[in-house]
C-alpha cells in the first residue's frame, strides 16, 4: 500500500466533487493524491480508430485538467494521473488497495430520492480492504462543517477500524465527533412498551454507557477530541440518515462477508450511501 489518496473520475459532475473533496483529503493527510481513470470499453473487439483516439484524448484532457485545477488551488500538491483500461469495479478496487482511502462520486436526486448509486460503486464499497468515500455532487451547507462527524458505531461487533478512522479524521479537520449507536426493545416487551413509554430506559441506558466504554480509550488517546455519544431508540439506518443531515463526513462500518451473489454492503451502510447528503466513508471491518 502507498501513502495516497485516489479519486476516479469520469468526467461527471460528481466524480469532479469526488476529486475536489480528495484533493482537500489528501493535503490534510500530507499525502499525494492520485486521480484515476478507467476507460470501460465496450465488448466488441472491433473498436473504430477514431472512436478509440476520441476517448484516448477525453481521458488525457480530463486528467490533465483536474489535475491542474488540483495543483493551484493545492499548490504544495503532489498529484499524480493514471489511466487504466478494463472492468471498472475491478480496476478501481485494485487502485483502492493500493491507496489510503479511495473518493468516488455518488449522483443525487435529492430529497427522498437521494444517492443513485451505481453497480460498480456498490461493487466496490463492498469488496476493497480500504475506506472508501462516496460524495455528492450538491456543495454542502456550510454549517455542516460545525457539528463535525456522524459515527454510526454497533456494540455488538468489533469495530477498532472504523473509530481509528473517525477519530484521525476528526484530528485532521479539528471537528466534533458525535457518535450514535440504536437499540429497539425485544418482542417480549409487548404491549408493555406502548402502556409505559419509559420500560425501555434501562436499555437505552445500557447503550450509552456501553458507548462510554467502548469509546474510553480511544479518549485517552485523543485527549483534544470533542466526543458526545447518542443512544437512540428506532431503526439503525434511519436514525443514521436523519443524523446525516448535520454533518459533513458520515462514517459507517462495513463487515466483510461475500455472498454467493457478490459483495454485500448491509443494509444500514446502504441506506445511508443512498439518503445522506453528506459524504459517506465506508469503512471495511475486517
Amino acid at each position: 500500500m502507498t501513502a495516497q489518496v485516489t479519486v476516479g473520475v469520469d468526467g461527471s459532475e460528481e466524480s469532479l466533487a469526488a476529486a475536489r473533496w480528495a484533493a482537500g483529503e489528501a493535503v490534510l493527510r500530507e499525502v499525494p493524491l492520485r486521480l484515476v481513470h478507467v476507460e470501460e470499453w465496450p465488448n466488441t473487439p472491433e473498436i473504430p480508430i477514431p472512436y478509440a483516439r476520441t476517448l484516448y484524448e477525453r481521458a488525457e484532457a480530463l486528467l490533465h485538467d483536474e489535475a491542474d485545477r488540483a495543483r493551484k488551488e493545492h499548490p504544495d500538491l503532489e498529484v499524480t494521473t493514471e489511466r487504466a483500461r478494463g472492468r471498472a469495479a475491478d480496476e478501481l478496487v485494485a487502485a483502492a488497495n493500493e491507496a489510503d482511502v479511495l473518493v468516488l462520486g455518488s449522483r443525487g436526486l435529492g430529497g427522498v430520492l437521494g444517492f443513485v448509486v451505481g453497480s460498480v460503486s456498490l461493487t466496490v464499497v463492498g469488496t476493497v480492504r480500504r475506506p472508501v468515500v462516496l460524495v455528492r455532487s450538491q456543495h454542502p451547507d456550510p454549517a455542516s462543517s460545525a457539528r463535525g462527524i456522524v459515527v454510526g458505531v454497533d456494540l455488538h461487533h468489533p469495530c477498532e477500524p472504523l473509530l481509528a478512522f473517525a477519530f484521525e479524521e476528526a484530528a485532521r479537520r479539528r471537528v466534533p465527533l458525535r457518535f450514535l449507536s440504536t437499540w429497539t426493545l425485544p418482542p417480549s416487551y409487548g404491549y408493555a412498551a406502548v402502556v409505559d413509554p419509559g420500560i425501555g430506559e434501562d436499555l437505552g441506558a445500557g447503550v450509552h454507557a456501553g458507548l462510554d466504554e467502548l469509546l474510553s480509550p480511544w479518549r485517552t488517546r485523543y485527549p483534544g477530541a470533542d466526543v458526545t455519544v447518542k443512544a437512540v431508540v428506532g431503526s439503525a439506518a434511519y436514525q443514521m440518515t436523519e443524523a446525516s443531515r448535520e454533518a459533513e463526513l458520515v462514517v459507517v462500518g462495513r463487515r466483510a462477508r461475500r455472498l454467493p451473489v457478490g459483495p454485500h454492503v448491509g443494509h444500514v451502510a446502504h441506506a445511508v450511501i443512498h439518503h445522506s447528503p453528506a459524504p459517506v466513508a465506508v469503512v471495511p471491518l475486517g
